[in-house]
């Protein structure tokens, strides 16, 4: 998912109250997708905010940056206040709707892309489902696009003292909830290459070689189509649990690379259609959690020729 870092309002930024909100999209549909682990619902949180904006009377706006969102934060904690609820009685583990990333110009050095690419993980968004809806729109708006904490407590209508209180709560959360897991796209990629030769040759010694002793397995699929229904743990049952997936399947699939969620990806299609999404984490060279998203619900976003 596109998404850029905050900028003040130039005098080149566009005057036209559509091509000002398009401008800005990029960076509010990035915020929505964060605080609410669905691109479908961070688009119709977009969408609404343009009503919005395209409805208000904007003479006294003097920071439409700041304008703008502020109106999607606050649709989007009320949609993931509504979420929350609705998670209760979701059928087995939940994982964000996998979004296919390109930050093109939004990172132009390896520093910055590594933490927009971190700030869209499937590993944080799970981590911050355990934030409060306040928690949460804070560290998004600190953590993964640096708005000043004053920015965020007009954003919220928080004091500044509450703000950076909510923040170091998020923070410490967050800290204790993720793993630390290593970022190296070059390795994670080659894990996933001998992931799949593995898992597509039936050789459950060398997945076995490939997975940490504690790796842990997380499927999502909503009670929808087949997946553990509970997180699976061990290398041994998940070594033969991807193997009895792969080679007792008489489907055909059509595998592909992605980057999805900031890195590299499995993409199983069927017909054309998205299967099912597979993304690991790396620790200390080796496999530390498998994550397979096969919830037709949050695949039908994914396109691919």
């Amino acid at each position: 998912m596109p998404t850029e870092t905050p900028t003040e309002t130039t005098a080149e930024t566009p005057t036209d109250p559509t091509d000002l909100f398009e401008a800005h999209r990029p960076m509010l549909t990035g915020v929505a997708y964060r605080m609410l682990g669905r691109a479908a619902d961070a688009e119709d949180v977009v969408q609404e905010a343009w009503l919005r904006w395209s409805a208000d009377d904007r003479s006294d706006v003097r920071e439409p940056r700041a304008y703008l969102v502020r109106i999607t934060t606050r649709l989007a904690l009320d949609r993931l206040r509504q979420a929350q609820s609705r998670r209760e009685s979701y059928v087995g583990p939940w994982l964000p709707e996998p979004v296919v990333t390109d930050f093109g110009p939004a990172a132009p050095d390896t520093a910055e892309r590594a933490l927009l690419c971190d700030s869209v993980s499937l590993a944080l968004l799970v981590v911050l489902e355990s934030l409060s809806p306040l928690e949460r729109a804070v560290f998004v708006l600190r953590e993964a696009f640096g708005f000043p904490f004053a920015e965020i407590a007009t954003t919220l209508d928080r004091s500044e003292a509450a703000v950076r209180q909510l923040a170091g709560r998020a923070r410490k959360h967050v800290d204790e909830g993720r793993p630390r897991y290593d970022v190296d796209p070059v390795q994670r990629r080659d894990l996933t290459e001998r992931f799949l030769a593995a898992a597509a040759g039936g050789d459950l010694e060398g997945l076995l070689a490939l997975l940490a002793p504690d790796v842990r397995l997380v499927g999502d699929s909503g009670g929808k189509s087949k997946a553990p229904l509970r997180v699976m743990e061990t290398a041994d049952k998940i070594g033969r649990f991807l193997l009895a997936v792969t080679q007792g399947s008489d489907a055909t699939f059509d595998v592909r690379f992605a980057e999805i969620n900031g890195g590299p990806a499995l993409v199983a299609l069927a017909d054309g259609a998205v299967d099912s999404v597979f993304q690991i984490d790396v620790r200390d060279g080796r496999i530390a959690c498998v994550y397979i998203v096969r919830n037709p619900d949050k695949l039908q976003g994914l396109a691919f020729d």
